[in-house]
């Protein structure tokens, strides 16, 4: 399944089992047990994660217990003697004192709320047990909710208080604490409790638990007004922004989301109201979650607001399955970087919402893709921290993406925009054992078979760019996040729509945080027109700069590049250390300036070779010239190359010895005609480590000897007089020859000189030879210093006319 469900806590388990061997401590027997099985369920779960649940004793009365998620430890809270059904309840962050409200039964009914009812909230001292006070007595519902304060403290002088009652306004309590004879907990004037009026007239509120914050709709003039009020930890609150929203909220009458589950509601008829939830995120994201009522079976509509991105994308989809019995709404949970847009045994839809602009960043999987048993089909709650809350089990599990299952899509997955989405999906995850390999292995052998992008160029983005995002908020301004900037093909099964929004109307303007973030996201939609995207030009611009100045031996700032090259020493330092396994390519055993002047996660093209050679081979690619290219070598030659392709476009660094490696496989595999016009159009490098183990491993046989003057004349001046020297041939003397004359002759102006020649001084007498070699011997003389040939002094005239003789030879076939 693409999700994956850790049970975080179950009422059931963690807490029934405690309750029994009270019951059976205080001899209440079978009944009391059926009782409280009956009975038990989750009310709230607090900013520190505490999870408060309720239950009926033996006797009827209203029991609150709190379940420290830390220790793992129940702790009972308070037992309201009276038989009442708990609506919500909220303890303060010392647990002193507990705030509830209850539906209090009329005439001994019992079974069901008869319309007179009325709706009772109290406020309890609790540390100790003490004095009771009625915040209302009301004929609406009403939910309580204590304000958490930034830091941890068990010496608050004051708390916080929030009430939401279904008469549409929400109110919050100062609460004075006192403490007296030691440690006991006193509410100072609780008669008279200070208040005030947060929002009013609203008809949908969310509370975001984690971050202190109620976004909240507002019907004006029949339009949808979303809000947000900030509460701050020196006690004061904000209207953050305020934003026109165009949904329909008709039957829509009162909802409250994250206020604890009402246990009242009809699930049936929610099934057909509309469905609304909004999700932020660190990095400044705020997406507004909405699907209007549906009695249709065949379509299932949804929208998602961007509100940081400036635009609203609405997607219509055709179920996998028709099957009646299933509810028709959809559920959207929170994963973090992702959305989950979820409807049991129909679909599941992972919504990219960092990056939502391309449909194939997102993973979209039909009943068909047996999705259908991935989520309970009870009511859910999304929590902060990828927690769910089941309301009808009473279980919190830990939502995240599976990451085997998306590895096993990914093998058989058909569309390009099905492996593109599940890719990025399975590299945002934290890596089960073996998934690196396993990725890898896949890119390696479905290397071919995209064909609306390069699978290399994305592997490499998205690897880079999922490994740095967890502690890097701005990581889009560094990094690229794919190699594909359009994208054109349809979902099959899937119609979108995408539309601009207005931006939201920011109320302040000294911002920290989030609302920071979410500020300079909106900044840049509003003044950036069109969008940009990530290019490599400057470090492309930057790179070849470097290079340049490496081979001109001008430079900027010495400290500059010594600064780039001991980094990369770091890094490749850290690749070594990281790896447990003995490496079978060999690569970093050579010095390769230019790469090494723009450094990454080389590792990712290291593990790329390693999976594919380990295939064929488990001993070590030892680097050789004198042998045919095996299947081993091909099928990595190929994938070298493609990884060249990918690299340079991206401007992406290569390992140390990566054009080494490349080029001798490229010997053993291709033809000379091939070889040499791979050469030439600069896919292979003739680097130094090459060109040195081609004159030394290969042997002067016919084929040889034209494929090593065929490489020596394209060899850079400076590479090309080294190694001439290792090949023992005449050619080679030849080259040297003409290096050294030239050198000498770079400057010769012709001087008088005595037109007698010493003829006893030459082994041949052949007078344009004599006469030459003289002036070489007389240059040689006049310069003490060789200029380009220092430390070679077994190159002089004499060598020159050695090699003449045997040229000239040669060529006339003596």
């Amino acid at each position: 399944m693409a999700l994956r469900l850790v049970t975080h806590f179950d009422v059931l388990a963690d807490v029934l089992p405690s309750l029994l061997v009270q019951a059976a401590t205080a001899d209440e027997g079978d009944e009391g047990a059926e009782t409280t099985l009956g009975s038990l369920r989750v009310l709230n779960i607090e900013r520190n994660g505490d999870i408060i649940y309720t239950y009926k004793d033996n006797k009827g009365n209203a029991v609150f217990g709190i379940f420290d998620c830390q220790t793992r430890e129940n702790e009972h809270l308070y037992t309201f003697e009276k038989d009442m059904q708990a609506v919500s309840c909220s303890v303060n962050s010392e647990r002193t004192v507990l705030a509830a409200s209850f539906i209090q039964y009329t005439e001994g009914v019992r079974s069901e709320l008869q319309p007179g009812s009325k709706c009772l909230t109290l406020l309890v001292e609790i540390h100790p047990v003490n004095n009771v006070t009625v915040l209302k007595a009301v004929d609406s519902c009403v939910w309580v909710q204590f304000l958490y304060p930034q830091a941890e403290s068990h010496l608050l002088a004051q708390n916080h208080l929030l009430l939401i009652s279904e008469e549409k306004y929400i109110e919050r309590f100062h609460i004075q604490i006192t403490r007296e004879d030691g440690n006991r907990v006193v509410i100072r004037n609780s008669s008279h409790l200070p208040r005030e009026r947060i929002a009013e007239d609203f008809v949908w509120a969310q509370w975001d638990v984690s971050e202190q914050r109620i976004h909240y709709i507002e019907l004006q003039e029949s339009r949808s007004i979303l809000k947000c009020v900030q509460f701050w930890a020196d006690e004061s609150f904000t209207i953050m922004f305020e934003m026109p929203l165009d949904i329909s909220l008709s039957g829509l009458r009162f909802k409250l989301v994250n206020f604890g589950y009402d246990y009242r509601q009809d699930q049936a008829k929610l099934c057909h109201q509309p469905s609304l939830c909004i999700f932020t995120n660190h990095t400044g994201s705020l997406c507004v979650c909405y699907s209007p009522k549906s009695d249709s079976w065949k379509e299932i509509t949804y929208s998602v607001f961007y509100l940081h991105k400036g635009y609203r994308k609405t997607f219509t989809v055709a179920p996998g399955s028709t099957d009646s019995q299933v509810a028709n709404g959809v559920t959207f949970l929170n994963l973090g970087y992702f959305v989950a847009v979820y409807s049991p045994c129909r679909f599941l839809h992972l919504l990219n919402i960092r990056h939502p602009d391309l449909i194939c960043h997102s993973l979209f999987l039909t009943g068909n893709n047996k999705t259908a048993a991935v989520l309970p089909p009870s009511p859910l709650q999304s929590l902060p921290g990828s927690l769910i809350l089941d309301c009808s089990s009473g279980k919190v599990y830990r939502a995240t993406l599976d990451q085997s299952y998306l590895m096993g899509f990914l093998w058989n997955a058909q569309l390009d925009c099905e492996k593109m989405a599940a890719l990025h999906c399975a590299l945002s995850c934290d890596s089960d054992p073996g998934f690196p390999e396993q990725i890898v292995q896949w890119v390696s052998e479905r290397v071919s078979a995209c064909h609306s992008f390069d699978l290399i160029q994305e592997f490499l983005i998205a690897s880079s760019y999922w490994s740095v995002y967890p502690g890097l908020d701005d990581v889009d301004l560094l990094l690229p996040y794919s190699s594909v900037l359009t994208w054109d093909t349809e979902i099959p099964g899937m119609k979108l729509v995408t539309e601009e929004l207005p931006l939201p109307l920011m109320k302040v303007y000294s911002l920290k945080g989030y609302w920071a973030k979410l500020n300079s996201n909106l900044e840049y939609i509003k003044y950036t027109k069109p969008h940009l995207h990530y290019h490599n030009s400057v470090v492309r611009r930057e790179w070849h700069n470097l290079i340049s100045e490496e081979r001109t031996g001008k430079r900027r700032s010495t400290m500059y590049v010594r600064n780039i090259l001991d980094n990369a020493v770091k890094v490749i330092s850290n690749m070594e250390m990281k790896t447990f396994e003995p490496r079978l390519i060999p690569l970093l055993q050579e010095e390769d300036r230019h790469q090494r002047l723009l450094m990454g996660l080389l590792d990712l093209v290291w593990c790329l070779l390693e999976t594919s050679w380990r295939k064929h081979s488990v001993h070590p690619w030892v680097l050789h010239l004198n042998e045919h290219g095996s299947p081993a070598d091909f099928e990595v030659f190929h994938l070298m190359t493609r990884i060249l392709d990918a690299a340079s476009s991206l401007c992406f660094p290569l390992p140390p010895g990566f054009h080494s490696l490349h080029t001798i496989l490229g010997v053993h595999c291709l033809p000379l005609y091939n070889l040499l016009h791979y050469i030439d159009n600069g896919v292979l490098l003739l680097t130094e480590t090459v060109v040195t183990r081609l004159m030394k491993d290969l042997d002067n046989s016919e084929k040889n000897e034209k494929l090593k003057f065929s490489i020596i004349v394209r060899l850079p001046p400076l590479i090309g007089q080294k190694v001439c020297r290792l090949w023992d041939h005449p050619m080679s003397s030849n080259i040297i020859s003409r290096n050294h004359v030239a050198q000498l002759l770079k400057n010769y102006k012709k001087e008088p000189q005595s037109s007698m020649i010493d003829k006893s001084s030459f082994p041949v007498e052949f007078l344009p030879l004599n006469y030459f070699i003289e002036i070489l011997m007389h240059l040689e003389s006049s310069n003490q210093a060789l200029h380009g040939f220092e430390g070679h002094d077994n190159v002089d005239a004499e060598f020159v006319e050695e090699a003449a003789l045997k040229h000239t030879t040669s060529l006339l076939g003596l």
